[in-house]
């Protein structure tokens, strides 16, 4: 063989060798077995920072948290708050304070510019710092209720002076409603030594998941809608100011026996989820207990459901009423067994079916549907809290608003107690602690719970709401 056709074989072999790397490595790039240029791949999880966060997720969970630095609901922002989040990241709270009146003099109703207000106006002066654990990518509309709780108690107890003259402090931190996401910011909330309590989680599966970290760093987690029996005594430094489903599945169960007179029941559930699963089965429990039973069920969470074969199946096996135990994932299918129901069998709820959309969508098919409900806007005419809410948003507030009012206020009161992480567990714990919130007076089980009635109230068409019905509560139970 010559020595030039020797050489044409060693550059052929050459280039064979590099296109055979070539593709070895485009292969495991796009299978993601390793990963080139330090980048992550798409779908890698980080563990969370009780085994070690690494800087990329340390970013992303940062991306999550503020107190004016950044806009958590960036949708219909006004100008003028855009302005505000730029200069309080710059430090130039003047400006920001005076973007942010101008902002809630355009949107009143905006609890996210409040509370940016009220850090801004604290600048980098001494104050307690707390955070609310709110659902912004999950659910938007219930988020912004629990923000308004706690920016209306934040905005009361600064004005007027502070706690012993320390001003209050909220971080806002968005978990999505996603239990793995919750941990992570409960990681984030539980390493910063500057956060002493935590109002959230929303869901009964986020604040569950979440509520280990706390009980690890000793930061106290107080949730306003996490109704799920799971969080009953599960951590010592976990609480709630929304009453337990055995309150609310108690009252439903009363009223089916006792004022609609009927005993078998169908139940629609959600298996996937615990507050679900809490209210299906405290219902259960306590309808045997008042002598019905369950003749039927149907989960949500089965590919197969449908709704209109739901509520034939549940008529054909004796069923008198339906209890729809939905939560906010699962109240489009919620409604879609209202719709086809079409008011054949009464109905019964949680407090997950307390949202416009059962007003907007549920509409006459919904009419006299019964919900517990922790607390209603119209049930206590002796309550300031009506008044002074309505006058600071321009609206009428939900439960959610209201049991997250009494969160803030809780952990104001602890704070007053004792400003340190154990402190304020030692107070809310201790049995002479009570509070005055929106709801009557806040006082805590051994267990975290709160000892106190929920509110039943059925679905009326009414004019206080845009979609010609409205929640009215239930008087005489």
């Amino acid at each position: 063989m010559s020595q030039k056709n020797e050489t044409v074989v060693l550059v052929l072999s050459l280039l064979i060798t590099i296109g055979l790397a070539g593709a070895g490595i485009w292969w495991l790039t796009s299978r993601g077995g390793i990963n080139l240029g330090g980048s992550s791949p798409p779908n890698q999880t980080f563990p969370n920072s009780s085994t070690g966060n690494s800087p990329q997720s340390e970013q992303a969970i940062g991306q999550r948290l503020s107190a004016g630095q950044k806009l958590l609901i960036p949708e219909q922002a006004t100008t003028t708050k855009q302005a505000a989040v730029q200069a309080i990241a710059s430090g130039n709270y003047n400006a920001a304070i005076s973007d942010l009146q101008a902002s809630l003099k355009t949107n009143r109703n905006d609890p996210e510019a409040l509370i940016y207000l009220n850090n801004a106006r604290i600048g980098d002066r001494k104050s307690y710092t707390i955070a609310t654990a709110v659902p912004i990518g999950g659910d938007i509309n219930a988020a912004l209720e629990i923000m308004r709780g706690v920016a209306q108690a934040q905005n009361e107890i600064n004005q007027s002076g502070g706690i012993s003259g320390t001003s209050l402090k909220v971080l806002i931190a968005n978990d999505d409603n996603n239990p793995e996401m919750a941990a992570q910011i409960a990681s984030a909330l539980a390493n910063n030594s500057e956060i002493l309590g935590v109002i959230g989680h929303f869901g009964s599966d986020t604040t569950l998941a979440a509520s280990k970290i706390y009980q690890q760093k000793q930061l106290v987690a107080i949730s306003p809608t996490s109704t799920s029996v799971q969080l009953s005594g599960s951590a010592k430094n976990i609480f709630r100011t929304v009453p337990s489903d055995r309150f609310a599945a108690n009252a439903l169960s009363r009223y089916m026996v006792e004022k609609l007179q009927k005993q078998k029941a169908a139940v629609v559930f959600n298996s996937a989820s615990s507050y679900s699963k809490s209210l299906r089965d405290e219902f259960t429990t306590a309808l045997y207990g008042d002598g019905g039973q369950i003749v039927s069920e149907f989960d949500f969470a089965k590919g197969n459901f449908n709704a209109a074969d739901s509520v034939k199946n549940a008529i054909a096996q004796g069923a008198e009423v339906i209890l729809l135990a939905s939560n906010s994932a699962t109240i489009d299918q919620a409604l879609q067994v209202v719709q086809v129901n079409a008011k054949r069998l009464p109905l019964l709820a949680g407090d997950g079916a307390y949202t416009a959309k059962t007003l907007q969508i549920g509409g006459a098919g919904a009419t006299d549907m019964v919900l517990a409900v922790p607390w209603h806007i119209l049930a206590d005419p002796q309550s300031n809290f009506p008044q002074t809410s309505k006058q600071l948003w321009n609206a009428e507030v939900s439960w959610r608003t209201a049991l997250a009012y009494d969160a803030a206020i809780a952990l104001i009161a602890g704070l007053g107690r004792n400003p340190t992480r154990t402190g304020i567990q030692q107070a809310l714990s201790a049995s002479d602690f009570s509070a005055n919130g929106a709801s009557g007076p806040i006082r805590f089980l051994p267990s975290g719970d709160r000892n106190r009635a929920v509110q039943l109230v059925t679905v009326k068409p009414g004019n206080r709401t845009s979609y010609g019905y409205d929640f009215v509560p239930i008087s005489g139970l």
